[in-house]
């Protein structure tokens, strides 16, 4: 397997996203006397949620994106689609993506690191990306891979969102510093 960037002939391609859950995280907002506090509690749901959505690499709304893929010989594996936030240093994770019959090899940790070698490179202060509250694996992912909760969007896909159980979540990477280099005598 190796990782390849992927230029701009890879423009519109559509991918289809696919995952079953079985949890979710509850969203609660609280208003309190001085002040307002949230709660976000790990539920099972009473049985397993499928969903889907498609998207298409490098959209125009994406600043600069750079995106790299995971092949096996001609077969694209997974993908990652950065994306720079220039006000504030920080690079986005936009999509990442593997094949359903190659998740759980290590494959979305590759792009992990390679989305991290590139904010290294960039001297990006951190990475971000965005996931919904009901996409139990991939938070479990994300926390596995070095993500913490930076916030929540309680109506970013629509004006129910904690009543549907799909809440966006916001995590981030402090980017670590790059190894320095070895000299050679």
């Amino acid at each position: 397997m190796r990782i390849l960037n992927l230029n701009q002939n890879w423009k519109g391609e559509r991918f289809e996203f696919r995952y079953t859950t079985t949890h979710y995280y509850r969203v609660e907002v609280s208003y309190i006397e001085n002040g307002m506090s949230f709660e976000l509690k790990r539920e099972q749901l009473p049985e397993p949620l499928e969903k889907s959505f498609t998207t298409s690499l490098f959209s125009d709304w994406l600043i600069s994106p750079e995106d790299y893929g995971v092949f096996e010989r001609d077969r694209l594996l997974g993908f990652i689609e950065l994306s720079m936030e220039d006000w504030n240093n920080r690079l986005r994770i936009a999509n990442i993506w593997v094949d359903e019959d190659h998740r759980r090899k290590g494959i979305g940790k590759r792009l992990i690191a390679k989305a991290v070698q590139v904010a290294q490179k960039r001297d990006c202060r951190s990475i971000v990306l965005e996931t919904q509250s009901c996409n139990d694996p991939a938070i479990h992912f994300y926390h596995n891979c070095g993500f913490k909760l930076v916030g929540l969007d309680v109506n970013h896909y629509t004006n129910q969102d904690i009543e549907r159980g799909e809440v966006r979540l916001e995590f981030a990477m402090i980017v670590p510093e790059s190894p320095a280099p070895t000299e050679n005598h």
